[in-house]
């Protein structure tokens, strides 16, 4: 793995980590107001400072990891087992079944993700579930036109052919002949989903559609201290810093893999 796959790794894990042990080792409750100081700057007591309540700002990162990365990391498994099936079936079926799947996926990725997510809040109003719901929909259409091109490609192979012409049913040809061939694309495709959905759960949280409060993720601690932005206030910038490390971790680790990828295939 190259050096800047290896700082990718290394901070996936350690977001990853923060998400699963952040609130039991978080310092103090994600809501208890424990400094009389607003926008505290960094401290032995409070390393990223205070938020516009006075809250330590540690506590409030650690808590919204989980909700930030917890969230992302399950709409877009859903959105990438959901598109890779409905692909799987479109390929293997061809014809009209082909045809009228690509078609309601195309006219689907034309809806812009913010403009759906912005719909689906007005209409039902904010909640966990809905925004899983919200994201993984709105990525579906791009796991399945990635993997549709793959399995496209991968069913025209002399062992899929074979499969096919011994009379083994579709079910079969898809998931065991043309699905172990694209699990390392479809891989790299699952971290673009995660990164695309993380933005989108955050921009949404950040124009207070998102996680509602008493909860918190790192768009919303953004958001609730937009305040502070012109006194260069730690509660502003961290959040920030936070998301662009989670977004740029996963990106670098991602490429890593594709380059070794690769480098395997040509040899």
């Amino acid at each position: 793995m190259s050096l800047a796959g290896k700082i990718g790794l290394f901070f996936v894990v350690a977001w990853l980590l923060a998400a699963i042990f952040g609130p039991s080792i978080a310092p103090h409750p994600v809501g208890a107001v424990v400094s009389p100081d607003v926008f505290g700057a960094f401290s032995s007591a409070y390393p990223l400072g205070t938020d516009y309540l006075g809250r330590d700002m540690l506590s409030r990162i650690l808590y919204g990891s989980r909700f930030t990365i917890g969230l992302a990391l399950v709409a877009a498994i859903c959105a990438s087992v959901t598109g890779t099936t409905i692909a799987l079936v479109a390929a293997t079926a061809g014809g009209w079944v082909d045809e009228l799947i690509s078609r309601l996926m195309d006219a689907l990725i034309s809806i812009p993700s913010k403009m759906l997510a912005l719909v689906m809040v007005a209409a039902f109003g904010s909640s966990v579930g809905l925004l899983i719901l919200t994201a993984a929909v709105s990525y579906t259409p791009g796991a399945f036109r990635i993997a549709r091109s793959l399995a496209v490609n991968v069913r025209t192979l002399e062992y899929v052919l074979a499969a096919r012409a011994r009379g083994e049913r579709l079910p079969y040809v898809g998931v065991v002949e043309i699905l172990p061939n694209m699990v390392n694309p479809m891989l790299a495709d699952f971290g673009l989903r995660f990164v695309f959905v993380v933005l989108l759960l955050s921009g949404m949280s950040f124009l207070g559609l998102g996680v509602q409060p008493p909860d918190a993720d790192l768009g919303s601690l953004v958001r609730e201290n937009i305040s502070g932005l012109f006194e260069g206030a730690p509660a502003v910038v961290v959040p920030a810093i936070a998301i662009a490390t989670l977004t740029v971790s996963v990106n670098l680790l991602i490429d890593s893999f594709s380059g070794r990828t690769g480098r395997v295939a040509e040899n």
